[in-house]
Parts: structure tokens; sequence; C-alpha cells
């Protein structure tokens, strides 16, 4: 019986936030009350929300203060240089731009956390898909799907856990799966290619060497009188016009947006730039060294960075103020998900929903356990937290195939290959910073990434058996 109504609080929560009939908050404090009630465990509910609150609240802090810095850090213009510098490289060209989020979110993710990473892509390519009215659910989709492949570094988070759980040396499942995960992100980069493309042929071609004429819609981009120009070139024998897009606003609402990279607004800071820039390379250094727990980290640096670069209170207020609207929406959405969480582990679902997966799977299919593995990554990963599927199911399915004859590491290395689907879960926190900086609903994010996550996840369990190594 639980096991039923654990699928039916997902599905009904998933239904309903795609069709956008609730927002994401409410849907996640509402429905697993509901349940809760309905499995005859209501008086236990404040427990199991205290429970889930807890388990969340480093998070929540972590992102309330990593905001706060990175919100300095676009203010102070520490970003400008790169919008610049992925502005030359795309040319203008909804492809290349589309194809610069994939790269810019797959090397910025190399610091292991997925909130960092999102609020540098979208900090730093949402000013160009607003000015050229792409959709915006191609940057969360295409930054978050690049995300989940690297998120199986060994410091990112999956692959610690795989190892701990089966007492194994997580260089052994990472280093071998190297080949198949590089051919996931080239996925991932082809993925970007196509999906650019479609963008090109909806909205025309778009150039820099028209730029250089006055036109009411071009606008400077970067730091200095020397920034780069983007203006509409017309289609090849088409019209010159641009339709609107998914996720995109115009008018005023668009001009605002733009003033994120006014390269004369008051915030800028250009005699502190190596200060920041230092300041933002030690503090990702400390994050991947684990000298200190990450919200610590996160506070000692909004703190430090506010207090150099705006040292009068009224100025360190305005800013604590200008990105109040993103803190609140972040954090209240993660301690709505402790409801979801709290309840989904309270009340025993999620261990009866493991369990009835794992008995589903015939005895015939022992041999190819590491298989079964990666494919039941993709849905478990998904409506699971990471420390649930990696200590609950994990333990149980390489018990399963060791049985048969299959290696623990095989299992391990198998285990990771969901993660692209798995940063789109509505139970990971940081897909809510992504979507809540890009302006996107998250039901449309959702509706738009998860087959292309899913592929990209069949890609690099195929490598990883083409390769011999699951």
């Amino acid at each position: 019986m639980l096991t039923i109504l654990g699928f039916a609080m997902i599905a009904t929560f998933l239904v309903l936030i795609m069709m956008k009939k609730m927002s994401p908050i409410a849907a996640l404090v509402l429905i697993p009350a509901l349940f809760c009630v309905a499995v005859g465990q209501g008086a236990k509910l404040g427990d199991y929300v205290i429970e889930g609150v807890g388990t969340l609240a480093p998070t929540a802090a972590m992102l309330m203060f990593a905001i706060v810095y990175f919100g300095v850090m676009i203010d102070v213009g520490l970003f400008d240089p790169i919008v610049r510098g992925i502005l030359r490289f795309c040319k203008a060209d909804p492809m290349r731009i589309v194809v610069g989020t994939a790269l810019l979110a797959a090397i910025v993710s190399l610091d292991g956390d997925g909130s960092t990473t999102f609020m540098i892509t979208v900090s730093a390519m949402y000013p160009l898909y607003k000015r050229l009215k792409m959709s915006l659910v191609v940057m969360t989709g295409v930054a978050a799907t690049a995300n989940g492949v690297m998120n199986t570094l060994p410091w990112g988070g999956p692959t610690a856990r795989a190892a701990t759980a089966l007492k194994v040396d997580a260089a052994d499942i990472f280093v071998p799966m190297i080949p198949a995960l590089a051919v996931g992100l080239l996925a991932v980069i082809l993925l970007a290619y196509v999906l650019g493309r479609r963008e090109r042929k909806r909205l025309g071609m778009l150039t820099l060497d028209e730029a250089l004429a006055t036109e009411p819609e071009t606008v400077l981009v970067g730091a200095g009188g020397g920034g780069d120009r983007l203006t509409k070139a017309p289609k090849s024998g088409g019209t010159g016009g641009v339709d609107g897009a998914a996720g995109t606003a115009g008018g005023d609402e668009e001009d605002e947006e733009f003033k994120g990279l006014d390269p004369n607004r008051s915030t800028l800071r250009p005699k502190l730039y190596w200060f920041n820039a230092g300041l933002t390379v030690a503090l990702l250094a400390a994050m991947i060294l684990e000298l200190m727990p990450i919200p610590v980290l996160f506070l000692l640096g909004a703190a430090l960075a506010l207090t150099v670069n705006f040292p009068h209170m009224p100025d360190q207020r305005a800013r604590i103020a200008a990105h109040a609207d993103n803190v609140l929406n972040v954090s209240g959405m993660v301690f709505a998900a402790a409801v979801f969480t709290g309840v989904l582990t309270g009340t025993g679902m999620v261990e009866h929903m493991a369990d009835w997966l794992v008995g589903a799977i015939p005895d015939g299919m022992g041999p190819h356990m590491a298989i079964v593995t990666g494919v039941l990554s993709l849905p478990l990963t998904y409506f699971m937290s990471n420390d649930g599927f990696y200590f609950g199911v994990l333990p149980v399915l390489a018990e399963a195939g060791a049985a048969h004859g299959v290696s623990p590491l095989e299992v391990a290395r198998a285990s990771i290959v969901g993660q692209p689907l798995h940063m789109s879960s509505p139970l990971v926190p940081a897909v809510y910073v992504l979507v809540g900086m890009a302006k996107v609903e998250f039901g449309d994010h959702t509706r738009f990434t998860v087959k292309w996550a899913v592929l990209t996840s069949l890609v690099v369990l195929g490598a990883g058996i083409l390769f011999g190594l699951i």
C-alpha cells in the first residue's frame, strides 16, 4: 500500500506542477501533507517535517549565502569578461550560444557543486538569451544535463557515496568510467548543437558584423566603452522578425533585465577585480579540498565580499536587498522540499518503493545486475535523494549481483549513469537555483529537459557497456 501511495504522491506532484495547476512550493508542501494523512500518519507529520528541515537546513543556508556571494560578484563585474569571451566565441549565433552554454556549465562543474555552476552559467548566459529572445528552457535544460554528467566527479557526491556504500575506492569507480562519461559529455554538446540549430532556424542568423549599424535594438555588452555589440541580421530568404520564445520577455522588462551587464553601473569595482577573482578561486578550492563545510565557506565569503567591495552600510544593505528575491525563492523552495522528502522518508514510502523495484527484478537478470542497476538509477535517483539511493538501494543491488558473480565495482559504475536526469529532480535544491535565476517555470523546465536527460543517461550507460566497463 505504501508503495502505491508513494508512486501516486510523486506522480500527483509532477502532474500538477507540469500542468501549472499549483506552484512548486505549494505542491511540495500540500501534496505530501495530504498523503501523510492518507496513510494514517497525520499525527507524525510535524516530526517528519522537522526531520526533513533539519536535514536540508545546511543546504538552504549554503544556497542563501552562495546567492548573495555570487550576486555581489556579478554586481562588481567579476563575470563581465567571461560574458565578453563567450560573446566573441558565439558571435551572436544562437547555435554557438547554446553550445557555449553546455561548455561553460561543464567547465564550471569542475568545482563539484551544482548550485555554483548554475549561478555562474545563468549569470553569464542569461543576458544573451534575453537580448536575442532565445528560449530560456533551452539554457536551463542544457546546463542541467551538462552538470549532471560532470556531477559524477569523485568530489561531486554520487561517486563518493557509491564508493562508501560498497566499500570500494572512488578512483576505481570514476577513472575507468572516464571514456563513457566523455561520450556522455559529447552527447550533451551534440544536443546543444541540435537545439542551437533549431533556435537559429526559428530566430534567424544573428551576426556581429551588422551590429556596427546604429539601431534601437543594439546594446553594449561588457565593461568599458569598447564592449561588443549585439544586433539581429535578417534570415536569408525570409523575414527579419524575431518571434517570442518560451520564457522570454520584451519591452521595458527586457531592458531592465539586461541592465545586469550595464558597463556603467555604479556597483562595478574594477580596482578590486583581482581581489574578487582570487577570493572566488580560493573559495572554490576550499570547497574542493573540503577545508570547511560549504555553508560556512559561503557565509564567510559573502561577508568578506560585502565588506571589502561595499564598506559603507547603506551600500551593503542595498546589495542584500537587490538579491533578496532570489534568496527567498530558493530557500523557500528548499524548506518546502523538506516537507516532501520528510514525508517520503518518514512514512517508509521510499523504502517500500525501493524494495518493490528490487523485488520486481527477475532472477534471470542476476548476471546482468550491473546493467539493471544502470537502468534503475534513472528513475530511482530522480524520485529519491542520492543518499537514499546509494545508501539504501545500491547495497541491495550489489549483493544480488555478487550472488551471480557481478563485481561490486561494475554495479557502482553503473549506479552513476543516472546523474544527468537526477540534476533535474524536484528533490535537488540546485535545480531551483537554476530555474529561479533563469526565471523559468519548473514545470516547463521538467517537460523540456527530462527526455534529453534520459537520452544522455542511456548514452553513458551504452558507452559503458560498449567499453566493457559495465
